[in-house]
């Protein structure tokens, strides 16, 4: 388990890729059957797992949050949330504008070849304790009472729960997350469809890539004239931030190079030192771009219908499930799959696919989250002084 811990999920995931369009291509019939199997348990175990893990990680979030109050608080939630929500919805018109015609060139439904499906040798069935969208409501309800109530014993319970549910990730579902995505590329590449979705993962995370720049670039410019810097010189000064974040793929683990950035932006110390450690639990701007885009793609290459209603409603809630994501491996994917699930339709194979791409952009999500806690950070500074 240490070896595997050393060696990334990224390097595993990548690895378990390339075995299974490898072996997909020379493996018989009953072996392909062996991992579907193993895939069917997986499956039902995440679908099991997934309100569980709502649960666990939001309501502790929540009513650790909820016990600030002040005009600063506030103004940081509404300014990180509404990046957040700013960034998923450029996210969505840019895919909405750019997917399509690098999909349909790839990918069309009526001429990709038809493999032989295999199944499963048996199937076990694990229902989930509650619907993902009962989880939601639960969770939202406990962690504010919690919070308002200040019950200790509660909070304590909730912390206690979130325990359990990161070991379970860290040690059940990560570890064996690579096995399933071998066996889903594994039964792509028999059926002869994995090289038309492989070019497609390229393209699309290249676009993300490019994305998360001029993301960073125009939160900077805003920052900059409101605060009345350069913006070119701040995000020069974040650069040590922004790399620390791309080499520990953690928010959480970044806070002390990104306070030490921001406080020689001009930033008041009393203000980094709140803003940084809050907005690197809210502020997810970087995570919701990849997200809202790969769910984008995925929906395209698969015909299915959508509108920007139908995703504003998403980028809404996942903006509010993502506040469980720090410090758990994966975590924002992680507390996405149930939204992904309830509200755009996605099946375990289709999360599988979404987790492959988020991990395979995991670092520069998490380092556009990173630095664009400075350019938050700039603006807080600028309107506390101004409202005193």
């Amino acid at each position: 388990m240490g070896i595997l811990k050393r060696f990334g999920l990224l390097p595993r995931i990548i690895v378990a890729i390339a075995l299974g369009i490898g072996s997909g291509l020379v493996m018989p019939a009953w072996g392909i059957r062996l991992f579907l199997t193993f895939n069917g348990i997986f499956s039902q175990l995440l679908g099991f797992a997934v309100p569980l893990i709502i649960i666990g990680m939001v309501i502790p979030a929540i009513s650790e949050l909820g016990r600030n109050a002040g005009r600063m608080l506030l103004l940081t939630v509404a300014l990180a949330y509404g990046a957040t929500l700013a960034a998923g919805v450029i996210s969505y018109l840019t895919g909405s504008l750019t997917f399509p015609s690098l999909i349909s060139q790839q990918i069309d439904a009526g001429t990709i070849a038809e493999g032989v499906k295999l199944t499963p040798y048996f199937s076990l069935t694990i229902p989930p304790l509650m619907d993902v969208m009962t989880a939601l409501v639960t969770a939202f309800l406990f962690g504010l009472g919690i919070a308002y109530i200040e019950g200790n014993v509660l909070r304590r319970a909730a912390v206690e729960f979130q325990s359990v549910i990161t070991k379970f990730i860290e040690n059940l579902l990560i570890p064996l997350l690579p096995i399933y995505i071998y066996g889903i590329f594994l039964d792509m590449t028999a059926a002869g469809e994995v090289g038309q979705i492989l070019m497609v993962f390229i393209k699309i995370i290249g676009i993300i890539f490019l994305l998360h720049i001029l993301w960073l670039i125009g939160l900077y410019i805003v920052a900059g004239t409101i605060g009345n810097k350069n913006p070119l010189k701040m995000l020069t000064t974040m650069m040590p931030a922004y790399f620390t974040a791309l080499g520990t793929q953690s928010s959480a683990a970044t806070i002390p190079v990104t306070l030490r950035q921001t406080q020689k932006m001009g930033v008041s110390d009393d203000v980094a030192g709140f803003v940084v450690p809050l907005c690197a639990t809210i502020h997810l701007s970087g995570s919701m771009l990849k997200i809202v885009a790969c769910a984008l793609a995925l929906m395209i290459m698969q015909g299915q219908e959508y509108d920007i209603m139908q995703f504003v409603g998403f980028i809404c809630m996942l903006g509010i499930t993502m506040v469980a994501a720090p410090g758990v491996p994966g975590g924002a994917i992680m507390a996405a799959l149930g939204v992904l699930g309830s509200m755009l339709g996605f099946t375990t194979d289709d999360q599988a696919l979404m987790i492959s791409l988020y991990v395979a952009m995991d670092s520069f999500g998490t380092a556009c989250n990173v630095t664009g806690d400075g350019a938050l950070a700039v603006i807080v500074d600028k309107i506390k002084s101004k409202i005193g």
